[in-house]
């Protein structure tokens, strides 16, 4: 049980928990860095190693890796079966092939990545094997070996559900819903360290001391995904809003912010287009506003059927936009021309699986027997040459189909709405080889962590997040120790500090009442102007111009404030 008492601002009483660890986030990171402590804390001696740590979420079962997958989510690994030899440092040069990766942050990556995957096979994550045990493996983006592996569409989420369920019998605290809204820190300049979490307990944000509760810890670990709500045309889980803001202003570095990652995906639901659901090879439209006029536009930009077919075919693991796969009529020339048919021409997109691509004007009918070699002999290999896409996807994926079917979409009746969409940031903050951030104390992993690069290969962004939960919880364990700070200490630091943050929230309450803009109206145009001018199309131009007015909105909301209809709206 974590140690509780109470600490007096005038009328208002706040909570204070006190710990070692605090750990923000509840996704397939954080619940494995919070396995990993507990076992080091127990290795060291500790009898009652669940008090030294806890988790504080908004959300339990919110975030990406329990609500995001494809058809066959990917988990990225060092490459253990078949003839062909793998080592860590060839892993490695994958991960910093395409840059804006540390060489010596993706050694360590390779390193541990046979460590984790194991754990999570000891845990109960269903990676499909072979009659002798072997793990079997294909080939994904960005990936020269075949080293991916899969559990089906829902990989993030079995590794959450059995990291959860390992969590539990460990009797770790889960603490939600507790938002965090401010890092605590002492010292300045190099001297600045990371000493606890400000949150909000959202059942008690209506109460006089709107939830807020105060958490001393010796160490806070960040992992709470990617900034999911910057977008209009997302598909990231809805609501995921991540807590990068806390971060910055802790003083903590971040880099390639502007690396995200975009890819083709449907908008209701929302979820990832990549695999098989291109390499059956649907038909591709657009459509006006209302449905109306439907034209098959990729056909204006390929020289034949048999590139536009193959290009498709492609898109299955060559997923994420990249301009180097667009000349040459590539698979990534499907993104601009999609983009370009939503944004430009303000149509929408449909993908069809009842029906192969239409032929029009010189294009010749679509042929299964007129693909590339690639397309044409995986599709055989696969038994797939059956009449229409939806039949080819029965057999090549059934679970593919079932998850749309359960969602309220049948694929064999109607198509899909699609979009390239923000999918993952492939920047964060900047990480040492402990995944500690230039604050010491302050550790952050998974997809917060900017360790991943430009063209990471699909999947090793899971790799990276079991891998940085590993490396935090050693130096955690084994370099600054159970230690749980005095809690008068702890308050008489940053008293003053939490005052103030009551203060200006009582103040912000107040000029709600009379501000020209809800808080709603202003994230949806923060969410419009970076799909417009940070998304998977941008120039320097249009870039400049959304940041002066970012500028000027920032200005704006802190002379006028925000109109907001409840007291944990003001919070978030």
């Amino acid at each position: 049980m974590l140690q509780r008492t109470l600490f007096h601002l005038g009328e208002v009483s706040l909570p204070v928990y006190s710990t070692n660890t605090v750990i923000i986030g509840s996704g397939a990171a954080a619940l494995n860095c919070a396995e990993h402590l507990y076992r080091f804390f127990q290795e060291r001696g500790e009898t009652r190693p669940e008090e030294l740590l806890c988790i504080v979420t908004a959300g339990l079962g919110a975030g990406a890796s329990n609500c995001s997958g494809s058809d066959k989510q990917t988990y990225y690994k060092l490459g253990i079966q078949g003839k062909t030899p793998d080592t860590p440092h060839d892993f490695a040069l994958t991960l910093t092939q395409g840059g804006c990766t540390h060489g010596d942050l993706a050694l360590i990556e390779g390193e541990n990545s046979l460590r984790e995957f194991y754990h999570l096979v000891e845990k109960g994550v269903p990676f499909p094997h072979n009659e002798r045990g072997g793990f079997v493996g294909y080939k994904t983006d960005h990936d020269p070996r075949q080293r991916a592996t899969s559990a089906g569409p829902w990989t993030s989420r079995f590794m959450v559900q059995k990291s959860l369920a390992q969590v539990r019998r460990f009797g770790i605290p889960i603490l939600a819903p507790y938002e965090a809204i401010a890092l605590l820190t002492v010292g300045e300049g190099k001297a600045r360290r990371c000493i606890g979490v400000l949150a909000v307990n959202h059942k008690d944000a209506e109460e006089e001391g709107f939830g807020l509760t105060l958490f001393n810890a010796e160490n806070v670990v960040m992992a709470t995904g990617g900034p999911g709500e910057m977008y209009a045309v997302s598909v990231y889980p809805r609501y995921q809003m991540g807590a990068h803001g806390i971060c910055f202003e802790a003083g903590a570095v971040a880099h390639n912010l502007t690396e995200s990652q975009f890819g083709l995906a449907s908008l209701t639901p929302r979820w990832n287009l990549s695999g098989t659901y291109q390499q059956v090879i649907p038909r591709y439209y657009g459509t006006d506003a209302d449905g109306g006029n439907p034209r098959e536009f990729l056909n204006d930009y390929f020289p034949s059927m048999r590139a536009l077919a193959t290009a498709i075919f492609l898109k299955g693991y060559q997923w994420p936009f990249d301009p180097d796969k667009v000349a040459g009529f590539g698979s990534s020339l499907i993104d601009i021309l999609v983009e370009h048919e939503r944004r430009d021409l303000g149509r929408r997109v449909w993908m069809d699986f009842t029906r192969n691509p239409m032929a029009t004007g010189r294009l010749e009918p679509f042929s299964l027997s007129d693909l590339e070699p690639e397309a044409r002999l995986y599709l055989e290999r696969s038994g797939a040459l059956q009449e229409t896409p939806i039949q080819r996807l029965e057999r090549m994926n059934p679970p593919s189909i079932d998850l749309y079917r359960n969602r309220g979409v049948d694929l064999s009746r109607e198509p899909l709405e699609i979009a390239v969409c923000a999918q993952h940031n492939n920047g964060g903050f900047a990480v040492d080889r402990w995944w500690e951030s230039n604050v010491p104390h302050l550790f952050v992993i998974g997809e917060q962590a900017g360790t991943h690069g430009v063209k990471r290969p699909g999947g090793s962004a899971l790799n990276a997040g079991q891998v940085g939960g590993l490396r935090a919880a050693q130096r955690i364990a084994h370099a600054y120790g159970p230690h749980v700070p005095s809690a008068s200490e702890f308050l008489s630091a940053i008293g003053d500090t939490v005052a103030g943050k009551l203060e200006a929230i009582r103040a912000g309450i107040r000029r709600a009442e009379s501000a020209p803009r809800c808080a709603e109206e202003v994230q949806r145009e923060i969410q419009q102007r970076m799909t417009d001018f940070g998304g998977v199309s941008r120039s320097l131009e249009g870039a400049s111009r959304a940041v002066d007015a970012a500028r000027r909105l920032l200005v704006e909301i802190r002379r006028d404030g925000l109109r907001i209809e409840r007291r944990r709206h003001f919070l978030r």
